[in-house]
């Protein structure tokens, strides 16, 4: 009668992986909306710049512009008044940055810096 070694996992290597999923999916469920608010800025943000001759519009314009699209994209991270409005040339240039702390468990956050702009050039 021969024997063979058993094969299996550990339970202890088991709770390792249990834990690093758990983890890891708590991570991603905190981060993930951060994320795409901030993709959603972004297009927001390219969005009022493409629409902005930069000869006939005042910053105040583009701000309420921001605003207005912020409100239905459902932004809160930033406002009008956060964002950086000049002009390079004939291109309006907007651009932003902003810090999310995002709360993990107990004592513990992420902190991450967000920054992006576009310019009234189409092809940006």
């Amino acid at each position: 009668m021969s024997r063979k070694p058993q094969a299996g996992v550990a339970l202890s290597s088991f709770l390792m992986w249990v834990f690093i999923v758990v983890f890891g999916g708590i991570l991603g469920m905190k981060v993930v909306p951060a994320v795409i608010e901030y993709f959603t800025i972004v297009k927001t943000v390219k969005a009022v710049a493409a629409e902005s001759p930069a000869g006939g519009i005042t910053v105040g314009d583009v701000r309420k512009s921001f605003d207005r699209r912020a409100t239905i994209d459902a932004i809160s991270s930033i406002s009008g008044a956060d964002l950086d409005v000049t002009k390079d040339g004939g291109n309006v240039v907007i651009s932003f940055s902003y810090a999310k702390k995002i709360h993990l468990v107990g004592p513990v956050s992420l902190f991450i810096d967000f920054q992006g702009s576009a310019s009234g050039n189409k092809g940006d």
